[in-house]
């Protein structure tokens, strides 16, 4: 087991330290086959802690080694159910299993698909981490004569070593991952770097995006708290992939409201980014009369939206107390934008831009004309974008 002892002792150091997962399991792999367990397929399964994803992991073969993720979704269905992940998890104990003479009936997808690709035996088990969560790993062999006892034995001796090593990575990826979720990527990284601190800021020049669900609190009224949380992740998937689609970051829901920007890095990138946010606001639109049309056939009411678009400065920070900060977005910027999207209902109109963005885009939008908004002591000129829908 000399060579288990050293291939612990480098996971405990130099693969602890080196925050590359792919580096640790290629290196984990390698050794072991090198050690004389005739190895074909490892899939190292890592559990997130985040409401989006559930899982990562890392897959080795002889030929190179991946990365994946897993949705909360993908784990309803059949490829989790009945796998070798929900064994050992449920029963506390690893699996060993021939796949020779496998029951399509019975036996679960997964191994049919090892056995139809050459593999002849496979075994499951899992890591322990320090918080007590509990992560799974596979092995599989295309050796005539599968998995040796002493192969199994140094698996287990070399899984402590592999924790170690992988541990820190799937909490770094866990905090950062749940900071994406909830601030989004900019902020996530200023906030994980602990580059903003309490009362502090930072300012930047952006096109802002503010969209804002119409009639809901007489909707939310009149529908049951479900169909209210389904009408909004519905349409907060609608705003979250188009402003992403065009280099957008979403930073803030605000009941029905969000509030999107797209960063301008350079003074000659304005102009793009300013179509890019009409283009965002278009492919909302679109994506809204799709869900709407499924929501119709479903016999649910339609949604619609008001979209308002201005260019200035924004500012985001952590404000708070001593021990509970929240992360939010402010400027005048930020409040003109609101005011102009409050417009759209008034205008009849989805989607409206101050001068701001609609002077760099012109072919994309038309005049509207002036009107006061409150909080503003001069009248605001508006501008429709010209496939924009009216709507009363």
């Amino acid at each position: 087991m000399r060579a288990i002892d050293q291939l612990n002792h480098w996971m405990t150091t130099t693969g602890r330290c080196s925050g590359d997962p792919i580096e640790i399991v290629s290196h984990f792999c390698t050794s072991l086959v090198e050690a004389g367990i005739p190895l074909w397929r490892v899939n190292i399964g890592q559990r997130f802690a985040n409401p989006l994803l559930i899982a990562w992991g890392v897959v080795w073969t002889p030929d190179g080694t991946n990365v994946y993720d897993v949705t909360h979704a993908r784990m309803l269905t059949d490829s989790y159910v009945g796998s070798s992940f929900e064994y050992v998890f449920e029963n506390q104990k690893p699996l060993h299993k021939s796949l020779r003479n496998l029951d399509p009936q019975k036996d679960h997808a997964s191994y049919l698909e090892f056995a139809a690709d050459g593999g002849t035996d496979y075994y499951a088990t899992f890591l322990q981490y320090g918080d007590g969560s509990q992560h799974g790993c596979t092995f599989a062999t295309r050796a005539e004569e599968g998995f040796a006892p002493e192969h199994l034995s140094m698996i287990e001796a070399a899984r402590s070593g592999l924790s170690s090593a992988m541990e820190p990575i799937t909490m770094r990826k866990s905090t950062r991952s749940l900071l994406r979720t909830y601030l989004g990527a900019g902020p996530a990284e200023a906030v994980w770097s602990g580059s903003i601190q309490r009362g502090e800021r930072t300012t930047l020049e952006a096109i802002i995006i503010f969209s804002d669900l119409r009639g809901f609190t007489s909707f939310s009224e009149t529908q049951s708290e479900q169909e209210v949380f389904e009408a909004l992740d519905g349409y907060f998937e609608v705003v979250v992939q188009a402003v992403e689609k065009n280099g957008g970051e979403v930073l803030k829901f605000m009941g029905d409201g969000v509030l999107s920007i797209l960063p301008i890095a350079e003074a000659n990138d304005f102009a793009r980014r300013c179509r890019d946010a009409a283009n965002a606001a278009e492919q909302i639109l679109a994506d809204l009369s799709t869900l709407n049309q499924s929501r119709k056939e479903a016999g649910k009411s339609e949604l619609a939206i008001g979209i308002g678009l201005h260019a200035g400065a924004v500012s985001y920070g952590n404000i708070g107390s001593q021990s509970r900060l929240d992360f939010t977005v402010l400027g005048r910027a930020v409040n003109l934008a609101s005011r102009i999207e409050s417009l759209t209902k008034t205008l009849e109109t989805s989607v409206l831009a101050t001068a701001s963005v609609a002077n760099h885009a012109p072919e994309l939008f038309r005049q509207r004309g002036k009107h006061k908004v409150p909080g503003v002591s001069d009248p605001i000129e508006v501008f429709a974008l010209t496939n924009a829908p009216n709507v009363g």
